[in-house]
């Protein structure tokens, strides 16, 4: 399906403008998973807040609208105000107020029709806050970590036609790795409780993803399964009952491009309940308040991305789609 109702012009435009209250940037919908315009405008224009305009329909495991769009603002230390539009149909649900501390006002409705006015107090310049995350090496503790006995005991799993290592969890704690090319993850854990009827793994994928525009992810990720069955690991699931007293996630990633998420039952964020440390844990800060879908660090390698010259991009595709003429 291609979206030729819109326009787009020939040579891009970053776009920035200064105000009293922050330099403010602007893109588009899929825009925000590409170094061009998101990162440039971050990095190189050093603006503090992006508006973000979009029609994304959410894609589980990682990427539903609240989920990455948060991971997103605290991965880049910026304000990230995300406009959805709001079609049930379509999947496109969830608009937030993103902050590089996490959400300062989020809405997930998938039920209803109706929108909602999100209203928050941001920092204008949060560079300067003084509660402005530190940098993060992302593989620096997980670099430090001897591989694990038993590390081998691994099955292949597909997320969106991705090949993904999986471990299974199977007690109620424990220490686990896994790794998939040059990525290495690894979880620490505690389960308030091991049920019979939920499967949790620990996963990591190393890779191209996509068709005709192929963008290269490094994701560790902490995921529940649909059901008991290993075959179903890595397809969406939405509610989950298992609580967690403890979780910390690590990867040998090859980019500082990271961005942390946290998914709850009911496709719910975590604010307040989880942190990153300095050497590049995704660490609970008091367990989880609320059933656990995932805990993800979700890597971008942009100079290892393959794009197709006259190919545009689209999340509600699954990807691409060659654009009109």
């Amino acid at each position: 399906m291609g979206e030729t109702q819109f326009d787009y012009p020939k040579e891009p435009e970053a776009v920035t403008f200064e105000t009293p209250f922050g330099k403010f940037g602007i893109f588009t919908c899929f825009d925000i998973l590409f170094y061009e315009p998101a990162v440039v405008l971050v990095n190189k224009m050093q603006v503090d807040t992006v508006l973000f305009p979009t029609a994304w329909m959410n894609v589980l495991p990682f990427l539903t609208a609240i989920e990455f769009h948060s991971a997103w603002a605290m991965g880049m230390g910026v304000n990230l105000l995300s406009a959805n539009t709001h079609n049930t149909t379509s999947a496109m649900t969830g608009s937030g107020l993103f902050t590089p501390e996490g959400p300062a006002a989020y809405h997930y409705d998938s039920a209803t029709e109706e929108g909602c006015l999100l209203l928050a107090e941001l920092s204008a310049h949060p560079r300067l806050s003084p509660t402005y995350p530190p940098a993060v090496n992302w593989s620096l503790h997980a670099t430090s970590i001897e591989k694990l006995p038993g590390e081998n005991n691994t099955f292949s799993g597909t997320v969106r036609k991705d090949i993904f290592t999986f471990r299974e969890l199977r007690h109620k704690d424990g220490n686990c790795t896994v790794c998939q090319g040059d990525l290495c993850c690894h979880l620490v854990y505690q389960m308030s409780n091991k049920r019979r009827d939920e499967v949790y793994v620990l996963g990591a994928f190393d890779g191209l993803h996509g068709s005709l525009i192929k963008y290269h992810w490094q994701i560790c990720t902490l995921l529940k399964c649909p059901s008991t069955n290993l075959s179903t690991c890595g397809q969406p699931v939405e509610t989950a009952q298992t609580k967690f007293d403890m979780f910390s996630l690590s990867g040998t990633f090859g980019t500082s491009y990271v961005f942390p998420e946290v998914l709850y039952s009911g496709v719910q964020l975590a604010p307040g309940e989880f942190e990153v440390l300095r050497n590049g844990r995704l660490k609970s800060k008091h367990g989880t308040s609320k059933p656990l879908i995932t805990a993800t660090l979700f890597g971008r390698l942009y100079g290892k991305d393959h794009v197709s010259l006259g190919v545009a991009h689209s999340p509600e595709t699954g990807g691409e789609f060659p654009p009109e003429p």
